[in-house]
């Protein structure tokens, strides 16, 4: 029987990371994009696994019905992974009201509204999974990411309430808190700049597929007496 899993946020570095991870582990998935098309992605899958299935569905997590445009192309899934995101690096007296509404929309109400949508399909099965990518922003606070900061850990605080309200169903939800991931969205910074962060690291600069394995890890079922908790992938950066 296949195991379809919703990866939100697919078109990244990371989501595409978690797709191939996941497809290796024998998900069927679909691949949630908004302004980069999955299909190519779901069609190097497909040609890769032809018993399980792939599915790029488009939704606008920044807009108001992106969780509704998401739910109503999904028919099955027993795991759920919140990949999708946005980042902004602003003082907060210079965010403004439309910034933090569409920094909301996209790491919290939306995902969130998603996942209500689609967990009736969870009782399908003995076993269902939850998972969100967050932030080790959202446990610490970053200057000048203030928002983003609070979105992060507005997913942290979900992932515990939410673990103990579906725990008697069989859903474990749970939270991976990266650190610095090396990816597109750290081009702006200078190889100086670069250079002092990795020092500040035990482990040096992450991957996408650190990720990738941490998320394997939970939805794989040698993580299942584990819910509500923050997987920290940060090569020690935060202890």
């Amino acid at each position: 029987m296949k195991r379809f899993a919703v990866l939100l946020g697919a078109s990244g570095e990371i989501g595409e990371s978690i797709a191939l991870q996941l497809a290796e582990s024998g998900w069927s998935l679909y691949l949630h994009w908004n302004s980069h098309s999955t299909d190519p992605l779901a069609q190097q899958l497909a040609d890769k696994y032809p018993a399980q299935e792939f599915i790029a569905v488009q939704a606008d997590f920044a807009g108001e019905t992106g969780a509704q445009q998401l739910a109503g192309n999904v028919y099955d899934a027993s795991c759920i992974i919140v990949a999708s995101g946005q980042s902004l690096l602003k003082m907060l007296i210079d965010t403004s009201d439309a910034d933090m509404e569409a920094l909301w929309r996209v790491h919290v109400k939306n995902p969130i509204s998603a996942i209500r949508l689609i967990s009736p399909f969870f009782l399908r099965n003995d076993k269902s999974y939850v998972v969100f990518i967050s932030s080790i922003w959202g446990e610490t606070g970053a200057s000048m990411e203030t928002m983003y900061s609070a979105v992060k850990g507005a997913q942290l605080a979900f992932v515990k309430a939410y673990a103990k309200e579906m725990a008697p169903s069989g859903t474990r939800v749970n939270a991976v808190a990266p650190g610095f991931i090396k990816t597109k969205m750290n081009a702006s910074l200078t190889a100086e700049e670069l250079q002092e962060i990795e020092e500040e690291i035990p482990l040096g600069l992450g991957t996408p597929q650190d990720i990738a394995d941490a998320v394997d890890f939970l939805v794989g079922g040698k993580a299942d007496y584990m819910t509500g908790q923050t997987l920290r992938i940060n090569g020690g950066w935060l202890m």
